[in-house]
């Protein structure tokens, strides 16, 4: 049988020496969540496990399913019971439903199905599985190590166990690990590509490569891209760190203006963006960040940020900037202003969350307390990535979204159709 153990909070504090000694195996899947859809709840931690016609499997996902809600509707009518409020948990219902034909049977009844962004890695008694969504919206790649293989969302993971990257989990694919091997299967065809440009801009980590791109490079190069639109006379560039280091790295050496580390990051607390709440989002805000007084007092600063999304973080950090002195505070993103929600797997999933979806660049500039506001063309941001427009979500910047959407469908609705009314 597949066993496992979830709780809330951070890897290293979860997985001790006792929790570690009960889980064994030659196969292992792990998930560390973001929630999209669902509250940021234990019932919602991922991965799932379901145990169907003697047999067990565990499923872990990234992305989000645009019509999760529908299936489930579908599911329930049928006689389906959900333990959770995810749009993951539509996937297991799916696969079990189709068991008899055998998993990779099952699988690609499941992908002709579900519709959205996903990129999943499945653990049965026997083998372990990796599938990505027809668009490839989400990163997924696959190493081999000496004794086996691995996937992972970032090639960084692979690093850090030591495993040889072999290539990515193509779009559309259904790639099974078992004692027999690699086994590919092409489950899904998509009119295009669709890779999620946030996911290079903000979500991974620098030293990872995806989507064929090494993520430090092409954040110095929106940098680079940034001097060619915007000129400053400012006394120094500074980022916030760390989203915005590779950047501001970029601009410096494209303008000539001196790259200083104006602000000091607290290593001890998490990226402020992805908390679950804006009251958790405040406080760590203020708990990140220290300025370098002396430096900055007296000084024209400009900051080179990665993006703005609710502009909440912004505002309180120029106000501490303002607050010790800084003569003159500038802002250049090294992205469009977000406009439209994601409804993909990045958490804003409406347009009342984005400040750039109700204020032009001067209300937002005004808004924040800034000086001078500035944010990279699309066409740079594009020309940053060597990738074909084509082969790029962009609908957070022109609305343009690959897949249809449920207007409906939004981070808390199955909560409500469970009874967890948030």
């Amino acid at each position: 049988w597949v066993s496992g153990h979830k709780a809330m909070g951070l890897v290293p504090d979860i997985f001790g020496e006792e929790v570690l000694q009960k889980l064994r195996g030659s196969m292992a899947l792990g998930h560390v969540r973001y929630s999209t859809t669902g509250s940021s709840l234990l019932v919602n931690a991922q991965p799932f496990k379901v145990q169907y016609a003697g047999r067990s499997f565990a499923i872990a996902h990234n992305g989000n399913l645009v019509n999760a809600k529908a299936i489930r509707e579908d599911l329930e009518k049928q006689g389906s019971i959900f333990q959770t409020t995810t749009d993951s948990e539509v996937v297991l219902h799916l696969a079990a439903r189709s068991m008899n034909e055998g998993i990779e049977q099952a699988l690609v009844h499941t992908m002709e199905r579900i519709k959205g962004a996903y990129a999943m890695a499945i653990l049965t008694e026997d083998m372990l599985i990796a599938l990505r969504d027809p668009y490839g919206f989400r990163p997924l790649c696959l190493g081999r190590l000496d004794s086996g293989y691995v996937v992972a969302s970032e090639t960084c993971a692979l690093d850090l166990v030591e495993a040889e990257y072999v290539r990515e989990v193509e779009p559309g694919e259904i790639l099974i690990i078992s004692e027999a091997g690699l086994k590919s299967i092409k489950a899904g065809k998509a009119p295009r590509k669709a890779h999620c440009i946030f996911e290079l801009i903000y979500f991974a980590r620098p030293d990872s490569s995806i989507f064929g791109q090494n993520v430090y490079l092409f954040r110095k190069r929106q940098g680079e891209l940034l001097a060619k639109e915007f000129l400053s006379r400012a006394d120094l560039v500074m980022p916030f760190p760390d989203s915005g280091n590779y950047a501001a790295i970029g601009y410096a050496q494209a303008s000539g203006v001196p790259l200083e580390m104006g602000v000091i990051r607290n290593h001890y607390v998490g990226r402020t963006f992805i908390q679950p709440s804006q009251s958790m989002r405040d406080f760590g805000v203020k708990v990140k960040l220290n300025p370098v007084r002396d430096l900055l007092k007296g000084r024209r600063v400009l900051i080179i940020e990665d993006s703005i999304i609710r502009g909440t973080t912004a505002r309180t950090r120029i106000k501490t900037l303002r607050k010790i002195g800084a003569k003159e505070v500038h802002m250049l993103v090294s992205c469009p202003p977000h406009r439209f929600p994601c409804h993909y797997g990045i958490d804003f999933s409406s347009r009342g969350e984005l400040i750039a979806a109700s204020k032009s660049v001067e209300e937002i500039r005004d808004f924040i307390g800034l000086d001078s506001l500035g944010y990279l063309g699309i066409d740079n941001l594009v020309k940053a990535t060597d990738i074909a427009r084509g082969d790029l979500c962009l609908a957070c910047f022109d609305g343009k979204y690959p897949v249809p959407i449920d207007e409906s469908f939004h981070k808390y609705c199955l909560e409500k159709r469970a009874g967890h009314e948030i």
